[in-house]
């Protein structure tokens, strides 16, 4: 796989300066995990020449990878630190998970469409992360046996926060997720103390519906 050329690393240079660094997330570590994953290898060949460009595209089974300046954002309200150990629910093309890896100890990924787990677990393996366990899963129950978690974030569309997150959210932790339906969702900011989740709404946002079992 060839990750980079002279045009892709141009193309990142300029994602992350006009469409996150302009609209305010300023965190260097943030900035430097944008610049340093290749987007364009987490998108389906046929729309690599628009894998730096300002919007969503799909990835193939009904799925899609978000808008960079949507990844930024939930990422810097989730702000892991290096130390984190972060559930990441909907692994989908692997790129949140990529940024997530440059940023946190080790992060735990569970995606229910199998074939987006193996395509996304061929790249990052590709690209050399070491820090990054994957699951083929129901991600409403998250991964029990590697809880707790610090930081949780879901990138799909959930109707709720279900109790396994907060039952694997440690306390203290925060979960940033889009919380709401086909008509209306909200990007939900939650921090677990006293053993109850304190919220904060970041405005609308619009994400494919979590897929579960039946």
């Amino acid at each position: 796989m060839q990750v980079d050329t002279s045009q892709t690393r141009q193309a990142r240079y300029e994602m992350v300066e006009t469409q996150i660094r302009k609209r305010g997330i300023i965190d260097s570590r943030i900035l430097r995990a944008f610049q340093m994953v290749p987007r364009h290898v987490f998108v389906p060949a046929g729309q690599r020449s628009t894998a730096y460009r300002d919007y969503p595209l799909p990835i193939g089974a009904g799925q899609t990878i978000s808008q960079p300046y949507i990844v930024a954002l939930m990422t810097a309200i989730l702000s892991p630190s290096s130390t984190d150990r972060v559930l990441e629910i909907g692994t989908g093309s692997g790129y949140q998970t990529a940024i997530l890896a440059e940023l946190a100890k080790e992060v735990f990924t569970i995606e229910r469409i199998r074939q987006l787990t193996e395509s996304a677990g061929t790249i990052l393996q590709e690209l050399g992360y070491k820090n990054i366990h994957l699951f083929n899963g129901d991600g409403s129950k998250g991964i029990p046996e590697q809880a707790p978690f610090e930081r949780i974030m879901v990138t799909a569309c959930s109707s709720r926060l279900y109790p396994a997150w907060f039952e694997q959210l440690q306390e203290g932790g925060k979960i940033v997720l889009p919380l709401g339906d086909s008509n209306h969702q909200e990007l939900i900011e939650g921090r677990k103390m006293g053993g109850k989740i304190q919220t904060i709404t970041h405005g609308s946002v619009v994400f494919v519906p979590l897929v579960q079992d039946e």
